[in-house]
């Protein structure tokens, strides 16, 4: 019986929950642009808009759990927020033909200098991670 009024749901509403995280992620940028424009600050809005995230969460003041299917959900049409940039690239054959090599290289190098310097940063705090686990008094 619970299981036959779970079905008569109707399927707009299966998606409510994702409609609302996604507000709220416009939400905080539409804010963080606002804070951007008023004070001028050098950072761009996603990344104002992101730390406010990031303070929500930290406080408590918003669980995780209210914004997780959102970003799974944006997370996995990621793709789609890239191909207006690859339909430009096409428009610039003659630069790609002239100076494609320059740009692959700047690409390649500039990927393994972030993903190096991730992989140095990550093993710095793991180290520091386990250092300050030794020190800390075990209580038993």
């Amino acid at each position: 019986m619970l299981y036959t009024a779970r079905m008569a749901v109707p399927l707009r509403w299966v998606n409510f929950p994702l409609v609302i995280q996604l507000a709220l992620y416009i939400g905080l940028f539409l804010a963080a642009q606002t804070l951007v424009d008023r004070y001028h600050l050098p950072l761009p809005a996603n990344v104002v808009g992101m730390f406010m995230m990031l303070a929500l969460i930290l406080t408590g003041i918003l669980p995780v759990r209210w914004v997780r299917e959102g970003a799974r959900w944006l997370l996995a049409e990621m793709l789609l927020f890239f191909v207006p940039a690859v339909v430009a690239v096409i428009n610039y054959t003659q630069l790609l033909m002239v100076d494609g090599w320059r740009i692959c290289v700047v690409i390649a190098v500039s990927t393994l200098l972030v993903m190096g310097t991730t992989a140095v940063v990550v093993d710095r705090v793991y180290r520091f991670e386990l250092k300050m686990a030794r020190k800390k008094p075990h209580h038993g």
